[in-house]
């Protein structure tokens, strides 16, 4: 731990005092006045960006060209060893899959997605750097059945657990299949990135294999959440499969389960600056395994231009 000169204090002990919410000194846009212009993105988008944390892009893909990574979803449902693995995570209530950890490095498909031209050139605007992965993972919610996940900062997370200096990552999510009002889109409070909250609860060992199935550490308090939530509101972009979110690392943001008929299934994968390598844990007394956090493959992405599968 390395709490001593932390600039995010979180994960504290009950018997200390609360901190309370604080605003962050980190800009959102990276890339300056100087280069602000330097991407695909106008002034309309990055203000937005700035001002609520997150952009949406309504169909961004074809949604028939979705087709391949459900293909690779049921291929590892009959993959034995990974499976047995740590980068496969079951729901708490059905034991289905839910998430698979580190697509980026056994899937080619996936790959070539993260290295898109038009969302790699998004994210080199915003975070003013060479980008790599931090974390990649598909979701699946099935129907009826899918759980949700409670109000949480991803930063205030890889900042306690992974040690994630700065809040320079964003974070992008495909949809793979429709998002509705129905079956647990992604909720966000819109201008809540502007804020860092520490949060009361030390982090225990290995607290990661509970983590990812329910998130009980990490968690704002009800009272910083309501005044985010009058401040911002809330919002649930949704859309059909092919659509694009793209959310900075500390909005806040949550989903309901899914007690639809219908499943829904995301695409997430978190890009990095190169400028903001992980160190020590500044919260936890060990680091987390390399496909939640990477620490070995940080070389920068090289854009993918020929993507004839997502045209």
């Amino acid at each position: 731990m390395s709490q001593a000169s932390d600039a995010f204090p979180s994960r504290l002990k009950e018997s200390e005092d609360r901190v309370a919410p604080f605003i962050r000194t980190d800009p959102v846009v990276h890339s300056g006045n100087k280069y602000r212009w330097h991407g695909p993105l106008d002034e309309v988008a990055l203000s937005k960006y700035e001002r609520d944390g997150f952009l949406w892009f309504e169909g961004f893909f074809n949604q028939e060209r979705m087709a391949p990574f459900f293909d690779e979803l049921l291929e590892m449902a009959q993959d034995k060893e990974l499976l047995a693995s740590d980068q496969v995570i079951r729901d708490p209530t059905t034991g289905d899959i839910r998430s698979v950890f580190a697509m980026h490095e056994f899937s080619e498909h996936f790959s070539r997605l993260t290295r898109d031209p038009r969302i790699l050139g998004m994210v080199r605007q915003l975070l003013g750097s060479e980008v790599y992965i931090h974390q990649s993972r598909i979701n699946d919610k099935l129907g009826f059945e899918g759980s949700g996940f409670y109000w949480h900062s991803d930063f205030e997370t890889w900042h306690s657990e992974d040690g994630m200096p700065r809040m320079r990552a964003v974070s992008a999510s495909l949809m793979l299949t429709d998002n509705s009002e129905f079956n647990g889109p992604l909720m966000l409070i819109p201008g809540s990135h502007h804020y860092f909250i520490p949060c009361v609860g030390e982090t225990p060992d290995l607290n990661w294999r509970q983590s990812l199935r329910s998130q009980r550490l990490g968690i704002p308090d009800q009272k910083a959440l309501k005044m985010m939530a009058d401040r911002g509101g809330i919002q649930a972009p949704k859309g059909p499969a092919g659509s694009l979110m793209l959310f900075e690392c500390n909005t806040l943001h949550a989903s309901n389960a899914n007690i639809s008929p219908w499943p829904r299934s995301n695409l997430f994968f978190v890009y990095n600056s190169v400028d903001n390598l992980l160190k020590e844990p500044y919260a936890a007394n060990s680091e987390r395994p390399d496909f939640l956090g990477a620490r070995e493959n940080t070389t920068p992405l090289t854009m993918h231009d020929d993507f004839p599968e997502l045209a």
